[in-house]
């Protein structure tokens, strides 16, 4: 073993402490790694930076802004709540139902990004149905990442494996060419968070509902417009509550007040129905059809406005020496004399009574949502009369540019996969697309990309390239070769899905993936096997994160299901068996090792 190849090897270990530690995010770490291999010239400095001119990271970075797209126009919440309006009285019935739902989005969108999108969804059932967080948000994360292996674009990892394929002179992975294999996992993966999971989830009672997912309650007012759907309906059949999370706590008709009304209370056009919940809820009441906020209705700023980076929304709190203090918005004049629309208000203490938006009385440390353009918030800004809090407006999609964004997505994917155009391209023209069209302004572009992860692959992609040049990758596959070759290429198919699985727990699935794929090349070719048949191995197992909590999908469940560590194992471990039973009996069938 020459110098190189052990001081690559060391900084391997190094990384995998650092990955594991979680002390540095996974930028940091990977500009280290980039540095180590530059600055004693195991790299030329154009070696080092050649992962940041890698076709991968532009097309990440497209799928990143054509994912941003579909979420900022509403697209997949529409599908989650139309799912939970249908999914009736059942709550075993309807969680089954959210992680179908979950999966088919995350053959297509990152899982990271489905879980996000339907995790309120799931809580919204959750707290319904009075069951514990912690038995239905482990199998949410988990359906997300089983699904992320059905296409190309399921994952970030399948791409860039795919990427780097060309560099050995194999040709890319398709877009459909995992899903036959994916689809199974994703088929006995779910059968398995039916019916097996369920026994072995913890419960953790009902304190899990935390602060993060139940700040803000605030009251606000809906108008039933002429024509809606929802008139003629009762209470219980509009499911505003069991599909919207909003509580009907009145209704105003024809100036009458009619408090706490029962389920069976029927609804007409023009009532004014006063209603509680958080301030994502209530600016998605538009999804109900025929039911606007009332000061949205009644607001010059209209859902087309808000395409303008210059319209938000903010939470505002009332100062104890403001001037609408003790007073009724009303009373105030606070529209006038702020140009700010009140969509919306939380009372600290509950409010005294239920009354019309505009005859609620303000009190100190009461929660506005309001909405108005940047200089009027920048003016109210520093005053003694509010506090601007949290910037809401990313929970007011631009749904009137939902078709748009969903045709772009499809038709950037249908262009990549009929071979119009190159995948990367397809994707870069969806993305530029997205913002002519405003169904994203340029600055969401951008801040729909994690950028962290782009630099984390790009450093390790020339952890790659090191890996080869050093004699890393040989050293590593003549020892695979000398002692598990002799068991044939199945041992040799099982023992790259196991080690890819065990590094994708400290590491991020890319990095692992990235570390083992010249490894397996070299050990395909000393053997005479189909390289394809270890790359898959790789392929599928760097999606296999059910270990722990590591993973970006299940990161976003483990706060509020109150999991801990080994929560993940005991669950996980038997899917991940399943997942690699199954890989090893279908991947020789679909990749022959002589092929």
């Amino acid at each position: 073993m020459t110098f190189e190849i052990g001081y690559v090897l060391a900084l391997l270990f190094v990384s995998l402490v650092l990955f594991a530690s979680d002390k540095l995010s996974v930028d940091v770490v990977g500009l280290i790694i980039l540095l180590a291999l530059a600055i004693p010239r195991v790299l030329t400095p154009q070696e080092a930076l050649s992962g940041f001119g890698d076709d991968t990271i532009l097309m990440l970075i497209s799928l990143f802004v054509l994912t941003g797209g579909i979420v900022r126009t509403g697209v997949v919440e529409r599908a989650g709540l139309w799912l939970a309006g249908k999914g009736g009285k059942n709550p075993a019935g309807l969680t089954r139902m959210i992680l179908i739902a979950t999966a088919a989005v995350s053959s297509f969108l990152s899982n990271t990004v489905t879980t996000a999108v339907f995790l309120p969804i799931m809580i919204g059932v959750a707290r319904r149905s009075a069951t514990a967080l912690s038995r239905v948000l482990m199998p949410l994360a988990f359906a997300s990442i089983l699904a992320g292996s059905v296409t190309l674009i399921g994952t970030s990892t399948n791409l860039v494996v795919s990427s780097q394929l060309p560099r050995y002179g194999l040709a890319p992975i398709g877009f459909f060419e995992l899903t036959p294999v994916g689809l199974g996992i994703t088929v006995l993966g779910l059968l398995y968070l039916f019916f097996v999971a369920p026994k072995l989830v913890p419960d953790r009672g009902q304190r899990e509902m935390t602060d993060k997912y139940d700040l803000r309650r605030y009251l606000s007012e809906a108008l039933i417009q002429p024509g809606s759907r929802l008139a003629g309906k009762t209470l219980s059949e509009s499911q505003l509550g069991s599909a919207m999370n909003l509580n009907v706590v009145g209704i105003v008709r024809d100036e009458k007040r009619n408090l706490a009304p029962g389920p069976q209370e029927t609804l007409r056009e023009n009532d004014i129905l006063i209603i509680e919940g958080k301030a994502e809820d209530i600016l998605s009441v538009k999804d109900a059809g025929g039911i606007e906020i009332r000061a949205d209705v009644k607001s010059a700023l209209s859902d087309g406005d808000l395409q303008s980076e210059q319209i938000r929304m903010r939470e505002a709190m009332v100062l104890p020496r403001s001037q609408f203090a003790y007073r009724t918005l009303k009373e105030a004049r606070f529209r006038e004399k702020t140009g700010l629309t009140v969509l919306a208000v939380h009372s600290a203490g509950g409010p005294d009574r239920i009354e019309k938006l505009s005859m609620t009385l303000l009190k100190p440390s009461d929660v506005l949502l309001v909405q108005g353009t940047l200089e009027v918030l920048d003016r109210i800004r520093g005053g003694n009369d509010l506090f601007l809090l949290e910037d809401v407006s990313a929970h007011h999609p631009r749904r009137r540019r939902a078709g748009w964004a969903s045709a772009i997505f499809v038709g950037a994917i249908l262009l990549g996969v009929t071979g119009i155009l190159p995948l990367v391209v397809a994707f870069l023209a969806g993305g530029v697309a997205l913002v002519l069209t405003r169904c994203l302004t340029s600055a969401e572009a951008y801040e729909s990309v994690d950028w962290r992860l782009m630099v984390m692959i790009g450093c390790m992609i020339a952890f790659g390239v090191a890996m080869e040049k050093s004699g890393t990758a040989s050293f590593l596959s003549e020892l695979i070769v000398r002692h598990v070759s002799p068991f044939g290429g199945l041992a040799l198919l099982a023992a790259f899905f196991l080690f890819t699985v065990i590094l994708t727990q400290p590491m991020s699935n890319q990095a692992a993936a990235l570390v083992l794929l010249p490894v397996a090349i070299a050990v395909s070719r000393k053997l005479g096997l189909n390289p394809r048949s270890l790359v898959m191995a790789v392929t599928f197992a760097a999606s296999c994160s059910f270990l722990t909590p590591l993973e970006p999908s299940c990161v976003l469940v483990y706060g509020p299901g109150r999991y801990k560590f080994f929560d993940f194992a005991r669950v996980g471990l038997p899917l991940t068996v399943i997942v690699f039973v199954f890989s090893m009996l279908l991947i020789p069938i679909f990749w022959p090792f002589a092929g």
